[in-house]
């Protein structure tokens, strides 16, 4: 296993660069001026000797590879640089809203593998059912559905017509505190909707393993030996058909990510989204690094825990092989 994540530590390195000086290029040939959008609405009436002194004093005069080049050497030590858009130091601006991006995908994703799993094993119970065709059907209509449709959808139904939960926000209205009751009932929108985001894909995984387990020999077998049906389909079934879910932990981070910035944004939810797109349109470079080496960085992370839970749970797969 610390073979395995070694390796795959000094897999990261030249991925992160070349993430990195990827994103320094793109922002480069971006056609927005990060000089007005840092001046605002003062750039209107500067003139060009202004605007140019104060490029200069950004830096963004500069060639793109001599800026990633000084940003990377920089967050070797730590140092972040500061965020033109936010006008505070990167590590600050991440550090405020990674916990809530956090909580919000970690209660998502663990929603969609439980409920996945358990939709997934009573759909491959029976097969061709009426319960089988229900659930099938419906992870195959949600994973046609923009995320932000369901977001804007789930709006309108639970906060507008039924009003039960808020609309958005991490806390109520002019509320100087933030208690845990109020994250619980404004968290549950938004991570119901990621959830469901990626709720189809677990179900049609889990439904197709288990189902595949249930006509193997040892599954076969278990039943001529007089087991129950409940021992024989979470005993023997589920275990063998959850395999193949391992994997798709992996692949499915980078839209859980995508899929978060469209619900953070429509929720209003205080994670890493908003300051995604500000830093996007005034081509903030170092924040823009940062948040992309982030995403980077929990994409590898995600590959990797794959691997090893699939080593770890399949007995024809050995860890110092992968």
């Amino acid at each position: 296993m610390a073979r395995l994540a070694g390796r795959r530590s000094l897999f990261a390195a030249p991925v992160l660069l070349v993430v990195t000086f990827g994103m320094f290029a793109i922002a480069a040939a971006s056609p927005f001026d990060p000089v007005r959008a840092y001046a605002g609405t003062a750039a209107l009436g500067a003139d060009r000797e202004t605007l140019d002194r104060l490029r200069t004093n950004l830096g963004v005069d500069r060639p793109f590879a001599e800026r990633w080049w000084d940003w990377l050497t920089s967050a070797l030590t730590g140092d972040l640089g500061q965020s033109s858009v936010m006008r505070q130091p990167v590590a600050e601006v991440i550090g405020e809203r990674l916990l809530w991006s956090t909580l919000l995908c970690t209660v998502a994703f663990a929603a969609a593998v439980l409920g996945g799993t358990l939709l997934g094993v009573l759909a491959a119970r029976r097969q061709g059912g009426w319960l089988d065709r229900t659930v099938t059907s419906l992870a195959y209509a949600l994973s046609a559905a923009p995320v932000f449709w369901t977001a804007l959808l789930a709006v309108w139904l639970f906060a507008l017509r039924l009003d039960l939960l808020p609309a958005g926000g991490l806390t109520d209205t002019a509320t100087e505190q933030v208690t845990a009751g109020q994250v619980v009932s404004h968290l549950v929108l938004p991570a119901g909707v990621l959830a469901v985001s990626q709720l189809p894909w677990f179900v049609l995984y889990v439904r197709q393993g288990v189902a595949d387990a249930l006509t193997e020999d040892p599954v076969r077998g278990a039943r001529a030996r007089g087991l129950s049906e409940h021992t024989v389909l979470l005993g023997h079934a589920l275990r063998s058909g959850l395999l193949p879910v391992l994997t798709l932990i992996g692949s499915r981070l980078p839209e859980l990510i995508t899929g978060a910035l469209l619900v953070e944004t429509v929720f209003s939810w205080p994670g890493i989204a908003a300051a995604t797109v500000e830093a996007a349109t005034a081509v903030d470079f170092p924040l823009l690094a940062a948040l992309t080496a982030l995403a980077a960085v929990a994409v590898l992370a995600g590959n990797l825990l794959a691997d090893l839970l699939y080593g770890l749970f399949d007995p024809r797969v050995k860890l110092s092989e992968m």
